[in-house]
This record gives C-alpha cells, sequence and structure tokens, in this order.
C-alpha cells in the first residue's frame, strides 16, 4: 500500500521551461564534459525537476516530455528537483504561464478542490489558504457545494458572489507553494 502512495507522487510528463544545450554557463567544466540540460515542471504534482537529454536531442520551451518509468525517447535521466531559486531567468519568466496552462487544460482537480476540501483546524478552512478567498467566500462555497456540486470555474463564479478568479486564485497558490514559502501544501507534493 505504502509503495502505491510513493508510486503516485512520480511525474509521469513534464513541460519544459528552459533548454540549454550547452548546459550552465557557469559550469566550469571542460566543454566535451557537459551535458545539455532542461528545467521542467511536472504535469500533475508541479515538481520543478532538472533533465538530462539523451544526445543529440533538442527540447523546445513547452514541450511535453515523458520521465515515467517506461521507455523515454528523449530524457536520459532527471538530476534531481530544483527549487525556483535554481531555476534559470528564462524558466523563471514562464513557469507561472505554464502552471496556468495546467490547471486550465486540466481543471477538474482544482474544482474537485472547491467541492471537497475540509476544515484545516477548528478556526480554518482550507479553502481560506486561496490568495483572496476570507470566511465570507469559504461559507458561500460551502452553502453552494452543499446543494450541488461545482461544474467548473464558471459555474464558481457564477454562483458565488463576488469571488476572485478562483482560476487565477489556484495559479497564484501554487505559485506561494513552489515559492517555498508556504506551510501547509495543497497542490504540491511535499
Amino acid at each position: 500500500m505504502e509503495e502505491d502512495t510513493i508510486r503516485q507522487t512520480k511525474e509521469e510528463w513534464v513541460i519544459v521551461l528552459d533548454f540549454l544545450p550547452n548546459g550552465y554557463a557557469d559550469d566550469k567544466r571542460p566543454f566535451h564534459k557537459k551535458t545539455a540540460i532542461a528545467q521542467a515542471i511536472g504535469k500533475q504534482h508541479f515538481s520543478l525537476l532538472e533533465l538530462v537529454p539523451k544526445k543529440d536531442i533538442f527540447l523546445q520551451p513547452y514541450e511535453e516530455v515523458y520521465i515515467g518509468e517506461g521507455k523515454r525517447d528523449k530524457i536520459h535521466h532527471i538530476n534531481g528537483k530544483l527549487s525556483l531559486d535554481k531555476l534559470t531567468a528564462t524558466a523563471r519568466n514562464e513557469v507561472e504561464h505554464v502552471v496556468h496552462q495546467i490547471v486550465k487544460t486540466n481543471p477538474q482537480p482544482y474544482i474537485e478542490f472547491f467541492n471537497k476540501s475540509q476544515p484545516l483546524t477548528t478556526r480554518m478552512h482550507v479553502i481560506e489558504l486561496l490568495p483572496g478567498v476570507g470566511k465570507k467566500h469559504m461559507w458561500q462555497i460551502i452553502e453552494e457545494r452543499r446543494g450541488e456540486p461545482f461544474k467548473d470555474f464558471a459555474d464558481i463564479r457564477k454562483r458565488v458572489k463576488l469571488i476572485p478568479d478562483p482560476e487565477k486564485a489556484i495559479v497564484k497558490r501554487i505559485m506561494e507553494e513552489l515559492s517555498g514559502k508556504e506551510k501547509h501544501l495543497l497542490f504540491l507534493e511535499h
């Protein structure tokens, strides 16, 4: 059982944020020892990863690449996780846009968050951890979902008066979690 949980936290697909065909500029090794590097973000858990592509593979920004357990066409190996501050300037500039695309193209887990999230403590609800969502919005969300679950982001905007854009609030929260400053992770893996 535990092994299944661990396996599920691994990313299968990533989106390339930056590709460095000659490796990092500050890498002092001789040119022939340098390897190409890709910085990417996982589509499921938003893991920031450093990847080494196979020889003679050139990756493009926004390209989706398979990194799962099966045969990989383009990636030789994964060097490991990165923090937001270790991304190149190019990757840092792209990360929020890519997070927004991931949320937009696969909204269901985030709609489920609005439909199923529970209290964090007796005084605070998980929904209140979203930027711009306070107690008033939280109670409206809870009341509305009791009658019928939310179908999409537009449904949330329609039924909860004056709520900040729920899609943008999710993206902003994911970016805050990526920064490493959040104690409670709602959308990233520990």
